[in-house]
């Protein structure tokens, strides 16, 4: 069978440790570019597993005929690149957030209707077998109704994560635009969405700089959020938990609670009104300190060869990401927001 052709745009952490490591791992899939503006780190993974390296995306897709493309940049080029991917005739596999607006998400994802390509947003907390587990459970029905719920992500920011450390990115709201929240709130928000098969109708958020000099991004941020279904609960994103990454979700049904990520050996607890308590132990949520499989790359890779659009597509990506704009509108206006 021919392999996809891949190039990845963005040799930084995510490619490192995410991205270009799952490509290599699967049979069906033959990385032939490297891209990144220090065409060192291109060259670096070239030499590792082949292909060439380039220090523009542009020129790449001039000599390259790729298939797919990871594009793994700073926040403010992912419409920019996913777009010209798209035109080249590429599927396209964008790090979360999708876009930094709406319009941008939405140019995407015309580009890749227009093109005939599939369009998949790196929303990897759907994948991680407890919340696989969870969902599993919550569409059982023995929970119930789900009636409130809070879901976490915080840990100590990225400059332990990222290549460039305090130098990053992250940390330069132009490419950036946002913080905590595109970094880590938007993959709960995303997985709020998914868990409960519901969306988002409104926002009420607070979201600060609280501890990160030097910088104009957010590092913390607490929704609180009203879904259609009515059930309310809390969003939080946090780039200041130094001492203890949380990454949990607990959800309070008629029939009991489910605690996802909460325990360490227990990733999934069912507690239920009766009294009774089940125990999954499923495998962990990846962290930035343990890096496990995403599930992104084999999950792209699949509907590509499947033919099939993927389920986390770019319209997915960009519910989530209304969410997390919802929540920057909430803290200037001083108001709650309908979405």
């Amino acid at each position: 069978m021919t392999k996809i052709k891949v190039a990845v745009v963005g040799c930084g952490s995510i490619s490192k440790y995410r991205h270009i490591p799952e490509y290599s791992w699967n049979p069906n899939v033959e990385i032939v570019a490297f891209v990144d503006p220090i065409i060192e780190r291109a060259e670096h993974y070239a030499q590792l597993h082949g292909g060439k390296a380039y220090s523009s995306y542009a020129e790449m897709l001039k000599q390259e005929k790729v298939d797919a493309v990871s594009v793994c940049t700073p926040n403010y080029l992912h419409a920019e690149v996913s777009i010209a991917v798209a035109n080249a005739g590429a599927h396209v596999l964008v790090e979360k957030p999708i876009a930094t607006t709406v319009a941008e998400a939405e140019a995407m994802i015309a580009a890749a209707k227009k093109n005939g390509v599939f369009l998949m947003v790196g929303h990897n907390q759907r994948l991680m077998p407890p919340h696989v587990k969870a969902k599993e459970i919550l569409d059982s029905g023995k929970l119930g109704k789900v009636l409130t719920f809070r879901t976490s992500f915080g840990h100590a920011g990225p400059e332990g994560w990222s290549i460039d450390g305090r130098d990053s990115w992250f940390f330069r709201k132009e490419e950036a635009i946002m913080g905590a929240m595109g970094d880590l709130g938007v993959h709960k928000s995303d997985l709020i969405r998914w868990l409960l098969s519901d969306e988002v109708t409104q926002v009420a958020a607070f979201v600060s700089t609280r501890h990160k000099e030097d910088t104009q991004v957010d590092d913390n941020s607490t929704c609180v959020l009203r879904m259609a279904s009515g059930a309310i609960g809390t969003l939080v994103a946090s780039w200041t938990y130094y001492k203890g990454e949380d990454n949990s979700t607990v959800l309070w049904c008629e029939n009991g609670v489910i605690k996802i990520g909460t325990h360490p050996e227990d990733q999934v607890i069912v507690e239920l009104r009766d009294g009774s308590v089940e125990r999954h132990r499923v495998g962990e949520i990846a962290t930035n300190a343990k890096q496990t499989s995403s599930g992104i790359i084999d999950e792209f890779v699949a509907s590509i060869l499947a033919g099939q659009a993927p389920r986390i597509s770019g319209e997915e990506g960009l519910r989530a990401l209304n969410v997390i704009l919802a929540a920057f509108e909430s803290e200037a206006t001083g108001k709650m927001v309908s979405l």
